[in-house]
């Protein structure tokens, strides 16, 4: 009972001052507790700034980038709307093309822009859609339509290279690429730009907010079309040089196949010319594009395109042009039908027009290889003389034509159509004819000698002689033979100047003709074609002639032509009779007159050289019963041949050029007149004075005599 009352102590374990603490235990499968927060202050107060600033740059970074996906999406939206269905993109040309084929309907030239056609990324050649993927967008079917690895790479070019990074390699896509060709849908405009140049130029310009756009656009083609869709565009809006737009033209315009035919050697070339297609087309240097097209045929075997084999095959057979791109015949010919057409539907047609010509590519290359042959021959290599050669037939129409010494070109100088020179004594038959046609004939005679003219406002002119000799009583036909002077002048003052203008005007000569009395000499200026023409004028009977080279012109795609032209013969001008009696005439300037070197083996030719003062030109005209051809030559700045007049090296032309032009033809006779030959006349009869009486045959001596001198 001593314990009642009072309160126990609370039980509580005893104090452990010494015993060891136990280990705490591993949370299984928690990681470890984070290091406690620093505590030096200049670390925390660092480290709070970071966090600050972060919270800032995630918190406008989000928002801008939201900001501005929406933007590109709404700007992406847009342009999808109003792009239209792909098949209206395919052919983006400003201009038509002009299709020229010659007299037998084969292609030797094109013109303008030309378009073979729609090609497909399914029915184009294999070999030429790998190629161009190759080249130009190795991840094409992989990007969304901006490759952002390629744009880098491109960068790091640039600059390792000494460029800013947009110059040089820009990484475009090929839908990047046709964003450009379509110039992000704005049409050619001629009130908004000035020419087509500056649009192409305005469409290809290079900047940041342009390669924004082109982005952008990229994009919404991406999203409109699918990539086969966006690489047909391509491949038919593309310019592949040479005038040739589009894969199918450039295939017919160098190789004379479809663009669904191409090797990998051509396909590897035509996807080449992309990067630089007026500086790699292989018209223009096809060494230059074979050596672009090996890049490609190896980056087409690296990417898996091509087997080891096939890429040997390709590298050992290079591409070659087709015949007809090689020849490149005719250019001369094909710029001047173009410009003599209608402007509308030849040099700015937006039409794609066919025109059939008169051009024979036989004849043509037989001009050019004339040509060349005389002044690889005979002519030193420092010379820079030019010659022209034009070829046609008694009706006007041209076969050939020649405009200079380089024969290969497009656009240049033509010599025989732009070039007005002084004729000489190439004028001379149209004195004659006039002659002839009032009543004179081919037999008249005319005094060779000293003869002058008093011209008011001028004084006294007197004419010479080129041998500076008078040859006294001449005929009309050897005046014309010998190209005699005086005479010519003589007859010109007879028949009236007037009338000599007239007859000259009437057979085509179309240029200014001079007033004075050296008219008669070919003071006056034609071009080649004129003179040409006018001699073909002689051939046909006395009828002028229009020369042309355009036989028909209609739209591609059309059966029925626009234009039609048969031939180009006009009014007569000289009486038949006339005119074959100047022929027999010109006929003596070949056979025994200052043309003898233009004679033809086996072959009736009648012609006429040209001289004129100081030789600064050269001519010779002439005509067998199939052909007229002209001849000219000089220099384009006056500077006067040496050693050279119309007898000599233009007549060796006009040889050679007759003899390839006849090869396999059947010789046929001049229409010209055939005088009868002259009787032998009869020896005189020996005066009665002089007659020896005969000697008596009985004397020895006088019959030595007898033997001796007869009797």
């Amino acid at each position: 009972m001593g314990n009642s009352g009072r309160r126990k102590p609370p039980l509580v374990a005893p104090k452990r001052t010494n015993a060891a603490k136990p280990a705490p235990r591993k949370a299984r499968g928690r990681k470890p507790r984070r290091a406690a927060r620093s505590r030096n202050p200049l670390v925390r107060f660092f480290g709070a700034i970071l966090r600050f600033v972060w919270r800032i740059v995630w918190g406008i970074g989000w928002r801008v980038t939201a900001v501005l996906a929406l933007v590109i999406g709404l700007s992406v939206a847009y342009i999808y709307a109003g792009l239209p269905e792909y098949q209206t993109l395919i052919d983006g040309r400003a201009r038509g093309s002009v299709t020229i084929l010659d007299r037998d309907g084969e292609v030797f030239a094109w013109r303008g822009d030309q378009f073979g056609g729609v090609v497909t990324a399914d029915t184009v050649s294999r070999h030429l859609r790998n190629a161009v993927i190759a080249t130009e967008d190795r991840r094409f079917y992989r990007h969304p339509g901006i490759d952002p690895i390629g744009i880098t790479s491109a960068i790091r070019i640039n600059l390792r290279e000494g460029r800013g990074p947009l110059s040089g390699n820009g990484g475009s896509t090929i839908t990047q690429q046709t964003a450009k060709l379509l110039c992000f849908g704005q049409v050619y405009d001629p009130a908004k730009w000035d020419s087509e140049a500056a649009y192409v130029a305005y469409c290809r310009q290079s900047s940041l907010i342009r390669k924004g756009r082109e982005a952008l656009y990229a994009l919404a083609m991406e999203a409109k079309y699918s990539k086969d869709q966006i690489l047909t565009i391509y491949l038919n809006r593309a310019y592949l040089g040479g005038g040739a737009y589009g894969a199918e033209a450039a295939a017919q315009r160098y190789f004379g196949k479809s663009a669904a035919n191409l090797t990998p050697a051509e396909g590897a070339m035509i996807a080449g010319l992309l990067t630089a297609p007026s500086t790699l087309a292989p018209t223009a240097n096809l060494e230059r594009s074979q050596n672009r097209a090996r890049i490609v045929v190896g980056l087409m075997r690296r990417q898996g395109y091509l087997s080891d084999t096939d890429a040997a095959v390709a590298l050992a057979n290079p591409a070659v042009l087709s015949e007809a791109a090689e020849r490149r015949a005719g250019g001369y010919f094909a710029d001047w039908v173009m410009a003599s057409g209608p402007e509308f539907l030849t040099r700015d047609t937006t039409e794609d027009v066919i025109i059939r010509t008169t051009l024979d590519q036989r004849i043509q290359r037989a001009a050019e290889e004339a040509l060349r042959t005389v002044f690889d021959e005979r002519v030193s290599e420092e010379s820079k003389a030019q010659a022209a050669i034009v070829v046609m037939s008694a009706d006007g129409a041209v076969r050939a034509m020649v405009g200079g010494r380089a024969t290969r070109v497009v656009g240049a100088f033509n010599r025989a159509t732009q070039a007005k020179r002084q004729t000489g004594s190439a004028f001379k038959p149209f004195v004659f004819a006039t002659a002839l046609e009032l009543g004179y004939s081919h037999d008249s005679v005319v005094v060779d000698e000293p003869f002058c003219l008093n011209i008011p406002g001028s004084g006294r002119w007197c004419p010479e002689n080129y041998t500076r000799d008078h040859k006294g009583r001449v005929s009309l036909t050897r005046a014309l033979a010998e190209s005699i002077n005086i005479p010519a002048v003589k007859v010109s003052e007879s028949v009236g100047r007037d009338l000599v203008r007239k007859v000259a005007a009437d057979f085509g000569i179309e240029s200014d003709l001079a007033d004075g009395p050296a008219l008669a000499l070919g003071a006056s200026e034609s071009t080649l074609i004129e003179m040409t023409g006018a001699y073909a004028g002689i051939l046909n009977g006395g009828s002028s002639v229009t020369p042309y080279g355009l036989s028909e012109l209609r739209l591609m795609g059309e059966d029925a032509p626009l234009m039609n032209r048969q031939g180009g013969i006009g009014e007569r001008v000289i009486r038949e009779e006339a005119a074959r009696e100047l022929i027999y005439m010109m006929s003596k300037v070949i056979e025994s007159g200052t043309g003898t070197r233009a004679r033809l083996p086996g072959r009736e030719a009648a012609g006429k050289t040209g001289t004129t003062q100081a030789a600064r030109d050269a001519w010779f005209l002439g005509f067998t019963a199939d052909y007229v051809a002209g001849v000219w030559m000089g220099y384009d700045d006056n500077t006067p041949l040496k050693g050279v007049t119309g007898g000599g090296l233009p007549a060796a032309i006009w040889r050679e050029t007759m003899v390839r032009v006849h090869e396999g033809l059947e010789p046929r006779p001049l229409p010209m007149l055939r005088p009868a030959p002259r009787p032998e006349p009869a020896p005189m009869p020996v005066p009665q004075t002089q007659r020896r009486a005969p000697v008596a045959s009985g004397n020895p001596i006088e019959k030595l005599l007898r033997s001796i001198f007869g009797n």
